[in-house]
């Protein structure tokens, strides 16, 4: 088999079936993860902790106050912003800015390896504009998937993309008679159009965690599925020795075949289990976060599927992608110091979020919005649920699922919840980003560990979204707050789902209880705030930010 074959046939035939099989490979992986998730949260821990008796008192004198919050009472109105919310309002742009700086160099590598693999001579600047400007589609799908999350801004951008690609095809017809409309949609279209439909079989959002894992190891095992047959296939002698030890052993001619793949595929897979070890110990020690992952794989889908035309000049050009990508790669880190760089008088916020389980896609949807800018701001700390679970998925706690070691991830008693809080990760990744931090709990330590972080974080967010008289560890949790932090650093989150007279009713019934040491029993007017929202638009995001990071006005 010739080499030009292999590069571009055998290559992108490896690269189809592993991505398409990373699709249902996800799913499935993911649901098993859940499933031992919930499993482990539903057992008992063997030490039922329960929280230590309060301090007696009588009711406190003062009456407490409930404010109803949205996103128009909640606007600045003096001008000035926290340097945290100029930094959580900024940081995706930033980042997606330091990303289209380091993808401005891939498109020069990959532009000029066209120029020069192609031996062109007509070089007009019309035609290394085209060529640029459609080596840079990777960075408007970068931008997508980490700053414009709301309609409006996709559809500016894709629209601003196209709209400049339609004036320099416009422009180049203009210039060139003799060529047809088609010829250049259809030249974009070959370049990013396969590697554009890969890419959301494993980034849509149900996926999006593990999928860059799961591709490189599957890509691994496909590569080694084919790579004794090629082998053998352009060395006689060795494929003779083959057959002959197949047909030993009693193989036939197609067992021989099939044997070849299957060595491959297992050889290769375990070589890809130490690559993506090596990755979640990289993220372990902060040299990558989870987006940088995610990212790294779309650039790098695109370097080999753009380079795959390149090939057919001569098969050492499809290197031409992996130079591009290195180049991309030195651009970002630099570009992403400067993005990263913090403002003056910053300091990163911990936020705790609290949530009715059962909001389940709902509440992936809110927080997929949120952290977005909330992870410029500073860290998440959060107790797993089944409604997150599969969202928040680190790489390292995948791995330690897959190697049968998620027990370890769980809470079992106090002196484990102190370990764990001592570890968690407030410093920021290479990229800007703040990490999430999650913590897995049995059903008798998720009320000490929801008390613990209540206490040790700057803000706390709860979403009570569908919350009603059946979600009774809500109502434990709000007691908590209401009893155990300064509700200046608390704000619910409500809509038309929450049952809002008996949230008020729980509100005033708890702070009949209050203890005499709670921080909320001498204030003059205590308050509670609760930020409505309908559909989660860019607006209310922006507002509840704000709010939490102490900028938006209370009333």
């Amino acid at each position: 088999m010739s080499s030009t074959v292999i590069v571009t046939g055998v290559l992108p035939f490896v690269i189809l079936i592993a991505t398409v099989l990373a699709f249902p490979t996800c799913f499935l992986l993911l649901n098993l993860y859940r499933r031992s998730v919930l499993r482990e949260m539903s057992r008992g821990s063997g030490e039922l902790v329960t929280r230590g008796p309060t301090t007696a008192s009588r009711p406190p004198v003062s009456q407490i106050r409930i404010v109803a919050l949205d996103s128009n009472s909640t606007q600045n109105r003096n001008g000035i912003e926290s340097p945290q919310y100029r930094r959580a309002l900024l940081g995706p742009w930033r980042a997606s800015a330091a990303y289209t700086i380091a993808g401005v160099a891939y498109a020069v590598v990959m532009t000029a390896g066209w120029l020069i693999a192609t031996r062109d001579q007509n070089i007009v600047w019309i035609k290394l504009l085209i060529l640029f400007w459609t080596y840079l589609w990777p960075s408007v799908l970068t931008a997508l998937l980490i700053a414009a999350y709301y309609g409006r801004g996709r559809i500016q951008l894709l629209g601003a993309y196209f709209a400049f690609l339609a004036v320099l095809i416009a422009v180049e017809l203009a210039h060139n008679a003799e060529m047809g409309i088609t010829e250049l949609p259809m030249f974009w279209l070959l370049l990013n159009g396969p590697a554009t439909v890969l890419l959301f079989t494993f980034l849509i959002r149900p996926i999006r965690a593990v999928g860059p894992l799961v591709v490189v190891f599957l890509i691994a095992v496909a590569i080694g599925s084919q790579t004794i047959v090629t082998i053998a296939g352009a060395n006689e002698n060795l494929f003779r020795l083959i057959a002959s030890a197949g047909f030993g052993i009693g193989l036939n001619a197609l067992g021989v075949f099939a044997g070849m793949i299957v060595i491959g595929m297992l050889v290769f897979a375990l070589l890809g289990w130490p690559l993506l070890r090596w990755l979640g110990k990289r993220y372990e020690q902060k040299k990558l976060s989870d987006q940088s992952i995610t990212l790294d794989s779309l650039w790098l889908l695109f370097a080999v599927t753009q380079s795959i035309g390149l090939a057919f000049e001569s098969p050492p050009w499809i290197l031409t992608g992996f130079v591009a990508f290195v180049a991309y790669k030195l651009v970002s880190k630099f570009s992403l110091r400067w993005a990263s760089a913090g403002v003056s008088g910053f300091e990163p916020r911990a936020l705790l979020l609290l949530r009715v389980f059962a909001l389940a896609k709902r509440s992936e949807q809110l927080f997929d919005k949120f952290r977005i800018h909330w992870h410029y701001a500073g860290s998440i700390c959060m107790i797993a649920g089944p409604d997150l679970v599969t969202t928040t998925v680190e790489p390292h706690q995948f791995l330690d699922f897959i190697s049968g070691r998620l027990g370890w991830q769980f809470i079992r008693d106090k002196s484990g919840l102190e370990q764990r809080i001592a570890s968690v990760d407030s410093g920021q990744d290479p990229d800007g980003r703040y990490r999430i931090n999650e913590f897995f709990c049995h059903k008798d330590t998720w009320q000490m560990t929801m008390e613990q972080l209540a206490t040790t974080s700057d803000a706390v967010l709860m979403d009570l979204r569908n919350f009603s008289p059946n979600n009774q560890g809500c109502i434990f949790e709000i007691g908590r707050l209401v009893d155990g932090v300064d509700l200046n650093r608390v704000v619910l989150l409500v809509d038309d789902t929450t049952d809002n007279s008996f949230l008020e009713s729980s509100l005033e019934r708890l702070w009949q209880d209050v203890s005499a040491d709670s921080p909320n029993r001498t204030a003059i007017s205590p308050t509670v705030r609760m930020f409505a929202t309908a559909r989660q638009t860019e607006r209310d995001i922006k507002s509840l930010v704000r709010l939490l990071l102490g900028a938006g006005s209370p009333a």
